[in-house]
């Protein structure tokens, strides 16, 4: 009974011996503070550098000048040109509609008997007067006879100038049974037919000029000191205040540019957007086709050339317009800023950074001021 516990309790003590002298001869491990490890960013140098502003907005082609066609006398429609249609091309000068016009030219024929006569009654009157002038100096007639025969005159005198007008405006309105392109343009809408009586006031077609169109562009009053143009200044703009501006759309499966100017300021705000719109021309020379009217156009205006601006990514922009730069010894630095403007993808600064200076481009969740990095040059920059 004794053998039975004193064996099992040989081997335990024998364990317990081993396992102190296994603690007692291990190898003791000490701790140790690991180095922080400096994370890796992008930088880009300060260049400060002359900035030419920019501009955009979009807006829809429109006729510089766009008016009705109306005839100025009455008649009915006898011949309509091929050009008077939705969309026909015209020239400038060309008849685009003919009246009846018989009765114009018997009133003309009227006119002109009518000249006749008072010609002939004016010559009568005026040998009379002649006659009655040399014998009233012989003391052969008296002075009511001449006073008489100078009335006489006179009125043949006025008659006179009254049918030459009459034949004047009979003449006109003869013309006028033709009308007219008053300029080179297309017709946005035609209202008459053959066989239509029409008259002074009433509307035939609405036709607008191809020779100079204009784009109304809404801008923000924030970017209108983007531009070069006179503070307070409204309405027409000098040509040599006149900003620069290129306008494109897809067209027909075609990118196409139109260059022109900004040529005027509306005086008013819109007040449902609280933007002012600017009107840019375009003019025809001859070489190039115009956009058509109705086309919506993205508008690219040259604004001021600026100095000194430092172009950044638009990420290194932090909270409270402040970026961070890395010194000398590669630490983060916060550095107030003051920014001109968000372009894009990229934001212009304009004080708060010297040349040379490196600025951290990269994304950073919680940077601190003081903070070790490893700065690489940006491929961007």
């Amino acid at each position: 009974m004794k053998d039975k516990l004193i064996i099992p309790g040989l081997v335990v003590l024998a364990s317990l011996f081993g396992a102190a002298v296994l603690m007692a001869t291990s190898p003791r491990v000490e701790p140790t503070n690991p180095a922080p490890v400096a994370p890796t960013v992008r930088v880009q140098d300060v260049k400060p550098e002359s900035i030419r502003l920019r501009v955009h907005s979009q807006g829809t082609v429109a006729p510089d000048t766009q008016s009705q066609l109306i005839p100025e006398v009455s008649g009915r429609v006898t011949w309509m040109s091929g050009a008077l249609v939705n969309g026909g091309y015209f020239q400038e000068g060309q008849t685009l509609l003919r009246l009846d016009d018989k009765d114009y030219r018997s009133s003309l024929k009227r006119a002109r008997a009518a000249l006749t006569r008072a010609e002939a009654q004016y010559e009568h009157t005026l040998f009379e007067f002649d006659r009655m002038k040399s014998l009233e100096e012989r003391r052969l007639a008296s002075r009511s006879q001449m006073e008489s025969a100078q009335r006489d005159y006179r009125v043949a005198e006025a008659a006179l100038e009254d049918s030459r007008a009459n034949v004047e405006q009979a003449d006109l309105n003869l013309a006028r049974t033709e009308v007219k392109a008053p300029f080179t343009g297309l017709v946005r809408e035609e209202s008459v037919d053959i066989g239509q009586l029409v008259g002074p006031g009433s509307p035939i077609a609405t036709i607008y000029a191809t020779d100079r169109l204009e784009v109304r562009l809404p801008i923000a009053d924030r970017q209108l000191g983007f531009l070069n143009l006179p503070v307070g200044h409204r309405g027409q703009l000098p040509a040599e205040r006149q900003p620069a501006v290129t306008l494109s759309a897809e067209y027909a499966g075609q990118l196409l540019e139109w260059t022109g100017s900004i040529v005027r300021t509306e005086a008013q705000i819109d007040t449902s957007s609280r933007m002012v719109n600017v009107v840019a021309r375009l003019t025809g020379n001859g070489d190039e086709s115009l956009p058509a009217v109705g086309l919506f156009v993205n508008a690219d205006i040259e604004g001021l050339l600026v100095d000194d601006i430092v172009v950044l990514p638009r990420m290194a922009l932090r909270t409270g317009n402040r970026v961070l730069v890395v010194d000398d010894d590669n630490r983060l630095e916060f550095r107030d800023i003051e920014p001109l403007r968000l372009y894009q993808d990229d934001v212009l600064i304009q004080s708060g950074l010297s040349a040379g200076e490196r600025v951290c481009v990269s994304p950073m969740q919680t940077p601190i001021d003081g903070m070790l990095v490893n700065p690489i040059a940006d491929a961007a920059g």
